[in-house]
């Protein structure tokens, strides 16, 4: 592991997003040196904790914060398992399987999120082309620039991984950061979370100021 003067950073984007979600994620460079995680094809039969050691490869600093969003936010708690961090920060996820909306523990016990056809978002880019309809079409366009990750094995196996997660005590000393609008993880089933007013799921996205203001502090503290 390589030790750094500056504060190594790295940034795990949320399940199926690529990087670019961080895009305007600006933290003082004479300070901070940042780092973009991305997500690997898993392989046959995967566990979420043999995915986090093959990911925590890519890690190459002693002592990182960790900052992951949504299932990125549950993968960085299982590489803060295998390695010492100096801060783990969470947005717009869960600290454990009992934060998971009641829609999701239906889909669990039910195992009706087997029926899901992932196999057509690489479809995404086709449909995009198509005259669907302003509203329709921004949304399209997100998710083309954010969510790159279409291939169907990562879907099923992200899909699973999530709703399967088996974590019930929470992580010491992890930082949330969760936002009052989130129509993915609602706030009800939230504790003990930073809660920012207007935030939705995507907040790492349109509420960027909010978190170049606040990560270092929240780092530092």
């Amino acid at each position: 592991m390589i030790k750094n003067k500056k504060i190594p950073v790295y940034f795990m984007p949320g399940m199926a997003a690529n990087p670019s979600i961080f895009e305007n994620i600006k933290l003082p460079e004479d300070r901070f040196e940042v780092h973009l995680l991305e997500w690997l094809i898993p392989l046959p039969k995967e566990t979420i904790q043999a995915y986090a050691l093959r990911l925590s490869a890519s890690i190459i600093h002693s002592n990182p914060v960790l900052i992951g969003v949504s299932f990125g936010g549950v993968l960085v708690q299982e590489i803060s398992k295998l390695i010492a961090v100096k801060k783990l920060i969470i947005i717009s996820s869960i600290k454990s399987n009992l934060e998971m909306p009641s829609k999701m523990k239906f889909a669990k016990i039910t195992r009706i999120y087997k029926l899901l056809p992932t196999s057509l978002a690489d479809k995404i880019k086709f449909l995009n082309h198509l005259n669907l309809g302003k509203a329709i079409g921004k949304r399209l366009a997100l998710y083309q620039k954010y969510m790159s990750v279409s291939d169907k094995t990562y879907l099923d196996w992200a899909i699973d991984q999530i709703l399967n997660w088996t974590q019930v005590e929470v992580i010491k000393d992890i930082i949330h950061i969760h936002g009052i609008d989130d129509d993915v993880f609602p706030i009800a089933n939230i504790k003990n979370a930073i809660q920012i007013k207007g935030g939705t799921h995507v907040m790492i996205i349109n509420k960027y100021k909010w978190f170049n203001e606040n990560l270092p502090i929240l780092i530092d503290k």
